[in-house]
């Protein structure tokens, strides 16, 4: 089976759907492939949230502290279990490095734009695919336990306001009152109110089928097996169905994007962070707003039917397995505030690996080594947040329009 199309995006996750959607609408005819379902990788069962309210880089002053205490913990929000190898020490390394108050500065302006721009563009598919996104717009809440959780709430609501991100702290009967759900000790909060959420996988699938009717061909279970290429141009790739051809490739493989690359002698540090997901039935009194549980790191997110909780970063490689003790742990965090049962009944217990580059910038854009290459990948926990904006951006690299957002903090030639 062969094809000639214009433009291979490989990945069929949020951020493929994105680059698939925005390309199409420029004209360029598409072919998507993923080596498993559309949407059903780190897409499916995150939180769903779209929150330029946390706009900030996974290196912070102080992350590598506050790691090492988590490490000495086993249910601890944070935890380090990979096989040995020199791409995570190098990673580490760089992402050490990374920890400074300058580079937070710049990680956290590029994303914010980058995240404002990208609500932006869901506002607009909302207009027209709201339902079939599930697109709700009851804003994110930061609710804290301890007065120092609070000002670190607010001394961060502050920074992401020099950047264009509004929100407003709330005191306890304020946050009571606006989610009575919160039946846990809690000081106050801080309040983005008109940030949306939407269902993951109805916004992955909603992309997708935009991109379609457009003229993209989605092959599913279609796997890369590996690149053909002459000098510094790519040709084709083979795949588990067939050699396909094109002009131009973009790689959106998530976590699975460093390897991918490999073969084409590009190192790309992503490191997977596995997140977990819980999926539990109604509980009583149900929230009605998407909640960020920063002390604990856990995010909740109520749903038709049922309430999600998510939270945890394993760097443990590209394992999938499940550890339950941690999945325990998300649940017991969510428990501080909510009236969650001791033994919740369980719909769905989800982990995804969240692509994680050492500077906590997504990698966009033309790789110099390679003619007919761009690299959408590594967009941590903010892929959800960031894809519309991201595939706009690579559409707009790609067709030789003017960026819709300054694309050199995430330049790949960064890592050089």
């Amino acid at each position: 089976m062969k094809t000639d199309r214009d433009i291979l995006v490989v990945g069929g996750g949020v951020i493929g759907a994105a680059c698939a959607y925005y390309l199409t609408a420029r004209g360029a005819k598409v072919t998507v492939i993923d080596k498993g379902e559309v949407g059903h990788g780190c897409s499916y069962g995150n939180a769903g949230m779209i929150v330029p309210s946390h706009s900030f880089p996974l290196p912070m002053p102080g992350a590598i502290h506050q790691a090492l205490f988590w490490l000495l913990r086993a249910d601890s929000p944070f935890h380090i279990k990979p096989p040995p190898s020199w791409d995570l020490v190098r990673w580490l390394l760089r992402f050490l490095s990374c920890s400074t108050k300058a580079h937070l500065a710049h990680a956290t302006r590029a994303l914010a734009e980058l995240s404002l721009h990208s609500s932006a563009l869901y506002d607009e598919l909302a207009a027209d695919n709201g339902a079939q996104m599930h697109f709700k717009k009851n804003g994110s809440l930061y609710p804290c336990a301890t007065t120092a959780g609070l000002k670190h709430a607010i001394d961060e609501m502050e920074i992401l306001r020099a950047y264009g991100v509004e929100g407003r702290t709330l005191g306890e009967d304020e946050v009571r009152q606006l989610e009575p759900a919160i039946t846990g000790p809690v000081c106050g909060a801080t309040y983005f109110e008109s940030e949306p959420h939407v269902e993951p996988l109805s916004a992955v699938r909603t992309l997708m089928r935009l991109a379609e009717e457009q003229g993209a061909s989605v092959r599913p279970h279609t796997e890369l097996i590996e690149w053909e290429f002459h000098r510094r141009r790519i040709e084709s790739v083979r795949t588990t169905r067939g050699t396909l051809r094109a002009d131009h490739f973009v790689l959106a493989g998530g976590s699975w994007s460093g390897r991918l690359a490999r073969p084409l002698g590009l190192r790309v540090p992503i490191q997977a962070g596995k997140g977990y997901g819980v999926t539990i039935e109604r509980i009583d009194p149900m929230p009605k707003i998407p909640v960020l549980l920063n002390e604990v790191k856990v995010g909740i997110t109520p749903r038709a039917n049922s309430l999600r909780l998510a939270g945890t970063l394993e760097l443990a490689g590209l394992d999938e397995s499940i550890t339950m003790r941690r999945v325990r742990a998300v649940v017991r965090g969510a428990r501080r505030f909510f009236n969650i049962p001791e033994d919740p009944k369980v719909i769905e217990v989800w982990r995804g690996l969240r692509p994680c580059t050492p500077d906590g910038l997504p990698i966009l854009g033309r790789h110099d080594d390679w003619e007919n290459l761009t690299l959408a990948a590594g967009h941590a926990m903010l892929g959800m947040t960031l894809a519309t904006a991201s595939g706009q951006l690579v559409a707009d690299l790609i067709t030789g329009q003017t960026p819709s957002v300054d694309p050199g903090p995430f330049r790949p030639g960064r890592f050089r």
